[in-house]
Order: structure tokens, then sequence, then C-alpha cells
């Protein structure tokens, strides 16, 4: 991430407080969203390379291995078919996905296998996707992905904190994960269907900003509703505030159901009008997903022959 990284700010119990979300207008932006924008032709595909930088490819499974792991990173270092980037004329620009993210237990083999790759290794850490096990444990489990070599760390908020308003006490709680991490990059998954409001969902992402998290995600995957449009508007106006009144960036990570290459569309044009250019990069905006990839070389795939290939054509991710 080439911006400073944000440091934080004390908490602001009054400015936190005096946020409210206009639910019906929140809704009512995000429906219209999807309905303005269309990109075509070479402009949807130049769009579609940049997506592709700007994914975290995911496994996060209970039966992952280290095959799954080794091949999760394969596809992470050649996203897109060779045929695919030659025809595109875009070899040069040596696309790889933003990151790969996987458990804690398999950090050291996707460090393994990715090697001097330079693909930023994302881990899941501090009780994911619960966040119910205790403090000190969640603490040291950062500190060991942190050793085994992740460079960026997802740790999941304590929902009881968010649904009971004490923002001083998920204000300790990140800023002592913030420690943890050390140079690792701080990513606070914010479980947002488990938030009940949306003005909560504004709260939590302002706390978690002041705590020193580097980029603030929407969902694990876990909960029965992740990442929805109401959600990312109501969550990067906060990251527009904070950056309005502190002078630092902060990014933004939508995670949970993100399949379509349409809707990767959708999410980097919400980035570009909302918080700008800078935004629709990897350094500031990620997508979590897993089967999202496949889609987008479909796309591609269609946008260089005319056609349309089956799923099974492209590699696996």
């Amino acid at each position: 991430m080439p911006h400073p990284r944000n440091p934080g700010v004390p908490l602001d119990v009054e400015w936190v407080e005096g946020s409210v979300v206009n639910l019906p207008s929140a809704v009512r932006r995000a429906a219209t969203h999807k309905t303005r924008r269309s990109i075509k032709k070479e402009w949807q595909a130049a769009w579609l390379l940049r997506a592709v930088t700007c994914i975290d490819l995911t496994t996060l499974a209970g039966d992952d291995t280290e095959t799954n792991v080794q091949r999760l990173c394969f596809k992470a270092k050649k996203p897109i078919r060779p045929d695919l980037v030659k025809a595109l004329g875009v070899e040069d620009k040596k696309i790889t996905t933003g990151a790969i993210c996987v458990y804690p237990s398999r950090v050291a083999e996707a460090r393994k296998a990715l090697g001097d790759s330079g693909i930023p290794i994302a881990s899941v850490a501090a009780g994911f996707p619960a966040g119910q096990t205790p403090l000190p444990l969640r603490l040291e489990e950062i500190r060991y992905a942190v050793a085994e070599g992740a460079t960026e760390i997802d740790i999941v908020l304590t929902r009881p904190l968010v649904l009971g308003c004490k923002w001083a006490e998920l204000y300790d709680e990140v800023k002592q994960m913030r420690t943890a991490c050390g140079d690792a990059h701080l990513k606070t998954i914010l479980a947002t269907g488990e938030c009940a409001t949306l003005t909560n969902v504004y709260k939590a992402s302002l706390v978690c900003m002041m705590a020193g998290a580097d980029v603030i995600k929407t969902s694990t995957g876990k909960e029965a509703v992740n990442a929805t449009f109401p959600v990312a508007l109501t969550m990067v106006r906060a990251i527009r505030e904070y950056h309005q009144k502190t002078g630092f960036k902060v990014g933004f990570k939508p995670a949970g159901g993100i399949r379509a290459a349409k809707d990767a569309l959708s999410w980097l044009a919400l980035m570009k009008e909302e918080l700008g250019d800078e935004w629709t990069k990897p350094d500031l905006f990620r997508i979590g997903a897993s089967s999202l990839l496949t889609d987008v070389e479909r796309q591609l795939f269609h946008h260089v022959t005319g056609t349309y290939a089956a799923a099974h054509k492209f590699a696996m991710s």
C-alpha cells in the first residue's frame, strides 16, 4: 500500500454517537446505482482487468490442504489465461490478484508457493468468523499469522460490543489488534449482517478507523447477509467523512456473495463515484471472492473471441 498507513486517532465518542444513517435514502441510492452505469466493449475489458488486480483470492474451507493453497497461489500469480493476456495486449502489465487469503495455519504454505512474486498474503484471525474467543487468544492468533508470513490480517469484530454500543471497548480491542499486527496491514471485518442497523455499521466503521484500521471490510462470507450495496454505501461514506476530517485514507473490502463480473464492475463504479479513482486500485480497494475470477475470465474470453466458454475451460482457483 503506497499511501501512508492510517495511524488512527483518539476515540471521539461525540462524533460516533452523533452519526445517524437515513435508511430510506441509503436504500434508494443503492437501488439505483446498478441501473445507472453500463460499461461496454474495450472499456469493460479494461475495468475487468482492474477488478482482477483488486481480488483477494480466497479459500477458507474446513477441508483446505496444502494442495488447495498451492493451486490458489498459482492462480493468483497467473489469474488470466496466457492466450487472453496476449490477445488483450497486456503482457507487460504482469497482472496478478491483489492478494490471497487463507487461514493462519495455511500461511506458511502460501508463502512458500508464492515465492518472490510480491503478492500479499492475507490471513483471517481473531477468532474468525464468530470472534467469540477470549481476547488474549485472538491477539495471539494475529501474532502467529504475522510470524508465519502474513502481510495483511483480516480480523473480525466482537459483534456484542457493536450491538451494545460499547464503543470504547470496541476501540480498545481493535487498537490492541492493530498493535499485534505490527507492520502487517489490519483489515477489520464488521460482519454487517449481524450489526442490526446501518447506523451501527456507520458507527462501527468510524470506531475501527479511529483505532487504526487500514481497511474496513463488510463480511466474513459466513453470515446470512454479506456484501450489499446499502451497507457498502454506508461504509464508504464513513471512509469519506473520516478522510475529510483526519486526512487519513482507509481502504474498503466487500466480501461474500460476489460472483459475477458485472457485480465487480458495479463495485468499482461505486468506489469511483463515492471516493475517487484512488479507491479503484488494490492499495485502497479489494474484493473478497473465490469464484468471481472465473466469471471475469469468461467475460474477457467473450470480449476476445465473441463467444462464451464453459467454466471448466479455465484453471481452477
